[in-house]
């Protein structure tokens, strides 16, 4: 892809930002929205880049940032290892299936309360919310890009002497990266609405629990600067997540 191409989609993407700015800009503007509800968007940008030199500030989206990379993380780790090795198994992937089929589709912020009886109310709580969120996409992204790579490959390195675990961590894993990577960006995506969430439910740090604190004091432009800021700190990860899947897919038909 070239940076032409880059710019034009980053041109087009750039739109619909702009259309929604421009409609609360307008609804503020000609007061359709009651101010107190709604504030200016111009007032809520000016606060936030305001926030951006206070410590304080910083510190709680750094605890959020580091809650969302420790549960992200354990989820990349833990949902492509279970992947290769459900694809690469009969055994495994006839335990894993059933297991898949019962538990993804269950809401797993039902599990927060259990998850703050046994890990308590600070980081650990959290975390585990946010890993067992993302898991599920990065895991079955894994699993159905590993059982599609072509056999041939597997053939070919079986009889170059691989053995069958080396095999699937090398030449499966490679095989199947494009797909994987395309469930770690939508655990990633995942990661920071569930983090926001699990802050904004039980919390005394973080970005959620500063929009709480912001709604109970009826403060609503402070109340929009912590969406301001996952959005943008969404927005950072994805570009670096982007930049990070184009070197490692650097020579896959799809990235020419």
């Amino acid at each position: 892809m070239t940076a032409k191409t880059r710019l034009s989609e980053l041109a087009i993407g750039m739109i619909p930002i702009l259309l929604l700015l421009g409609l609360w800009q307008y609804l503020t503007a000609f007061k359709i929205a009651p101010p107190g509800l709604l504030p200016p968007p111009g007032v809520v940008f000016a606060r936030f880049f305001q926030l951006l030199g206070d410590p304080t500030f910083l510190g709680h989206a750094a605890i959020t940032m580091y809650r969302l990379v420790w549960g992200f993380g354990l989820a990349v780790v833990v949902g492509v290892g279970l992947g290769i090795l459900g694809a690469g198994s009969r055994v495994a992937g006839s335990l894993l299936r059933p297991v898949i089929r019962v538990l993804a589709p269950v809401p797993k912020v039902a599990l927060y309360p259990a998850f703050m009886l046994t890990l308590g109310f600070d980081h650990a709580s959290k975390i585990a919310l946010v890993f067992a969120d993302a898991l599920f996409p990065i895991l079955l992204a894994t699993l159905q890009g590993a059982l599609a790579v072509e056999p041939k490959l597997v053939w070919s390195a079986r009889a170059m002497g691989v053995s069958k675990l080396k095999c699937l961590f090398t030449v499966v894993l490679t095989a199947a990266l494009p797909s994987i990577l395309t469930g770690c960006r939508i655990g990633l995506v995942i990661s920071c609405i569930v983090v926001f969430l699990s802050e904004m439910i039980s919390s005394t740090d973080g970005l959620g629990y500063l929009l709480v604190r912001a709604a109970r004091s009826f403060q609503t432009v402070d109340m929009f600067v912590p969406i301001i800021a996952i959005s943008v700190l969404g927005l950072l990860l994805n570009a670096g997540f982007n930049a990070l899947r184009a070197r490692l897919l650097r020579g896959f038909p799809e990235e020419n």
